[in-house]
C-alpha cells in the first residue's frame, strides 16, 4: 500500500471504531494494532449471550508502488477475521466468540462513515433476530433489504464498479502486452 493509503485506512479505522463504540450504546473495546492491512485492530463487544462479537476495518484492495492505479476498496468484517481468539481470552465472563453469524461489507473509503448507522442497526438486528431494526443503506447494494439477515457478504455498487473497471483495464493491458 502507498503511504497515503496506509494513512487513510488508519484514520478511517480510528474514526469508525470510535463512532461505532458510541453508537452501540454498550461497552465496546477497541484494540489498536500496528498493522494497516491485517485484522489486528478491531472493536469488540459482548452480546446478551455473553459471546464476543467484533468488527474489523481493512483494505481489500489498495494502490501500491507496483500498481498505483489499483482501486482503493475497504472491507468492514463483522465476526470474521484473524486475531479473535486472543481478544476472546482477554474478555471476562465471555463464553467464546460468536460463530453463529458473520458479515462482510465491501465499500469505498468515502462510503464507510456513511454506513456506520446502517452497520450498527445491522448488528442490533442480529441481536434481536429481526430485520425491522435495519436502516436503509446510505448507498445502493445489490440485494434486497428484506433478506439482509440471510446474507454474509455485500458490495456497494460503487465499490463493485470500481473493481470491475480496474479488471477490464488490466485485461486490456495484458492483451496488448501479450500481442506485442
Amino acid at each position: 500500500m502507498t503511504p497515503e493509503a496506509i494513512r487513510i485506512v488508519s484514520q478511517l479505522r480510528r474514526e469508525f471504531y470510535s463512532l461505532f463504540a458510541t453508537a452501540m450504546e454498550m461497552p465496546v473495546s477497541i484494540t489498536n494494532g500496528s498493522s494497516y492491512a491485517s485484522n489486528s485492530s478491531m472493536a469488540s463487544w459482548i452480546d446478551r449471550r455473553r459471546q464476543l462479537n467484533y468488527v474489523c476495518v481493512y483494505a481489500h484492495t489498495a494502490p501500491d508502488e507496483l500498481v498505483p492505479e489499483r482501486p482503493f476498496i475497504l472491507r468492514v468484517a463483522i465476526n470474521k477475521g484473524a486475531g479473535v481468539i486472543v481478544a476472546a481470552k482477554r474478555e471476562k465472563d465471555c463464553r467464546g466468540f460468536n460463530q453463529s453469524w458473520h458479515f462482510e461489507l465491501t465499500l469505498l473509503p468515502e462510503e464507510i462513515l456513511d454506513f456506520l448507522p446502517w452497520i450498527v442497526s445491522f448488528v442490533k438486528s442480529h441481536e434481536k433476530c429481526s430485520t425491522s431494526f435495519v436502516l436503509e443503506p446510505p448507498h445502493p447494494f445489490d440485494f434486497k433489504m428484506s433478506n439482509v439477515l440471510l446474507f454474509h457478504e455485500a458490495w456497494t455498487q460503487k465499490a463493485w464498479q470500481q473493481l470491475s473497471n480496474s479488471l477490464v483495464v488490466e485485461k486490456e493491458v495484458s492483451e496488448v502486452n501479450w500481442k506485442n
